[in-house]
């Protein structure tokens, strides 16, 4: 039924639509496409296992399921935050200067680092994820649609609204500023350092609640997932516009779209190809993506 794949593309897109902010804010200001972003979604999933399985032990599951979610998410968030700022100190910052393929190597280089890293660390086996959050079903119209895939949704819609209104506040318009000539936003008194580092603290931060997301709605996770979803999310923020933030999050939602349906009345072995000519025939179409903006280059 159409309505039923809606609420399931619904539930995928808007996970791809968390991860694809990380890659479009930090491409709009650096114009630097960061692959190592992938690998901290996987290592959100994996957090939340961990920060789950600690709570399972101590008792705190067992007397509030929604809170030790809630903390798992946090904390997840805090970590994966830190990892994006060690990230960017040691990874790209030092190359900020450098020939655009520099910092792409690093790129590379850190997302193998870090799929390596919880391998030896964790195991090359799947994780479980310790307890199954939502599995009570709301049923509409002959649609059903788990508590956990209400959570996902209205979480991602709650994630792309405040970030929408972090846009306006001080923070927000010294990132666009930042974006548009860091130079220009240096002479009037902008941190561009600062507001670099806080670019990737936030991404990272929303890729951990996607990493969550996924952990719980899937059930398993494991050290690959983050090239896969890294690379649907980077097809989102195209999609839609790298650099936009708009953009990102439609691309996102057509990409959930356009996976489940595809999947639904097409054939599913060929469900991660759908999106991709999707995307080819928007980029041959209008190269700069849904709600990307055309820029010419002065010469």
């Amino acid at each position: 039924m159409l309505l039923q794949q809606l609420i399931n593309g619904l539930t995928l897109g808007g996970v791809y639509a968390i991860i694809a902010l990380g890659y479009t804010m930090v491409y709009g200001i650096l114009e630097l496409i960061n692959f190592a972003h992938g690998e901290i979604y996987m290592l959100g999933a994996y957090l939340g296992i961990i920060f789950l399985g600690i709570f399972t032990a101590v008792g705190l599951t067992a007397t509030s399921l929604p809170l030790s979610l809630a903390l798992a998410v946090l904390f997840s968030m805090l970590f994966c935050a830190a990892y994006g700022f060690t990230m960017e100190k040691v990874a790209y910052k030092p190359l900020r200067n450098a020939p655009r393929l520099s910092p792409l190597i690093s790129a590379i280089g850190v997302s193998l680092f870090l799929q390596n890293y919880v391998m030896l660390t964790q195991g090359a086996t799947d994780k479980v994820f310790p307890s199954r959050f939502g599995e009570g079903r709301i049923t509409l119209l002959n649609v059903e649609a788990t508590f956990l895939q209400v959570m996902i949704i209205a979480g991602s819609a709650l994630i792309m609204l405040s970030l929408h209104l972090f846009q306006k506040t001080r923070m927000g318009k010294a990132m666009r500023a930042t974006a548009q000539d860091r130079t220009m936003a240096a002479l009037v008194g902008i941190n561009v350092d600062s507001i670099i580092s806080m670019t990737f603290i936030i991404g990272a931060a929303l890729a951990a609640v996607a990493g969550v997301m996924v952990a719980a709605y899937y059930g398993l996770v494991n050290h690959f997932i983050g090239y896969g979803a890294g690379i649907k999310a980077f097809t989102a923020a195209v999609l839609g516009g790298i650099g936009s933030i708009p953009g990102a999050m439609l691309g996102g939602i057509l990409l959930g779209l356009v996976e489940s349906t595809g999947a639904a009345y097409l054939s599913s072995e060929y469900k991660d190809a759908y999106a991709f000519v999707i995307l080819l025939i928007i980029l041959l179409i209008k190269p700069s993506g849904i709600l990307g903006r055309r820029t010419e280059e002065k010469v």
